[in-house]
């Protein structure tokens, strides 16, 4: 069921928002060669902490998860694509990071991921990311009332799929809200005209997911949880947090 937000509780969800905003643009601010991920996501931790906020992905487990996620942040390095558990890995010139994180505070949950080079950046990562936040872009500018959930999909796989690249199955977008999964789901390639209709009030997170070489196929890695690309390429991802509304959308945890 895709429950409707009122403004009040929009107004909120910027709030949780911004906290994701903050500790994502202090990741990519403290990611240099030689940090470990886990440093990165104590530097999280300590965001929510200033805020008064919790993690909903600390503990998070899904039915595919052989554990709890152990971490407040996704940190997925060169050719995983999402869900990477921090670890005492050390970042190297050259490195492709895609940080995922959330946050929630007063009840309400914010999402967002960004994907960045560290150090001497490869110009096929550079066109890669930039692929990916031009999708976000085009995903967010589909999300407007009177427009469908596959208007979403469509504007986002038709911006990946004209730079070459792969679009891993199964994975995508959510409604978000009280909890940081809720319904509908919003895949990234689609039908236009097809799928829940968009009305003020739904609030989604739209997450395009990339892979270099361009090929769809992944596996999970032996911890469960990392999603890597089959043929070792790169990959990307780029998240929004966004509110549909009356006025056009709305992305909660834009970063200032």
């Amino acid at each position: 069921m895709v429950e409707l937000k009122t403004d009040t509780s929009i107004d909120a969800m910027y709030e949780a928002g911004q906290v994701v905003a903050r500790a994502l643009t202090a990741v990519r601010e403290a990611a240099a060669v030689g940090v470990s991920l886990l440093e990165l996501d104590e530097l999280a931790h300590d965001v929510l902490r200033e805020a008064g906020a919790t993690s909903p992905f600390l503990g998070y487990r899904p039915s595919f998860a052989p554990t709890p996620f152990p971490a407040v942040l996704c940190a997925s390095v060169n050719d995983a694509i999402v869900h990477g558990i921090p670890t005492a890995y050390r970042l190297r010139d050259g490195d492709l990071l895609s940080a995922d994180f959330g946050a929630q505070l007063n009840g309400w949950a914010g999402d967002s991921a960004i994907s960045f080079t560290v150090g001497t950046a490869r110009p096929a990562d550079v066109r890669l990311i930039e692929t990916a936040e031009r999708a976000l872009a085009a995903g967010i500018e589909a999300a407007v009332v009177g427009n469908r959930v596959g208007d979403i999909a469509h504007a986002i796989g038709t911006v990946c799929r004209a730079a070459g690249y792969g679009i891993p199955d199964g994975f995508g977008g959510h409604g978000i809200g009280r909890q940081m999964h809720e319904d509908p789901g919003i895949p990234n390639e689609g039908r236009p005209g097809r799928g829940l209709p968009l009305r003020h009030g739904m609030v989604i997170a739209i997450e395009p997911m990339l892979i270099a070489g361009g090929k769809d196929g992944y596996h999970a890695a032996p911890d469960g949880w990392t999603l890597r690309t089959n043929d070792g390429s790169r990959a990307a991802h780029a998240e929004h947090t966004v509110a549909i509304t009356e006025r056009g959308p709305r992305v909660l945890t834009e970063r200032r």
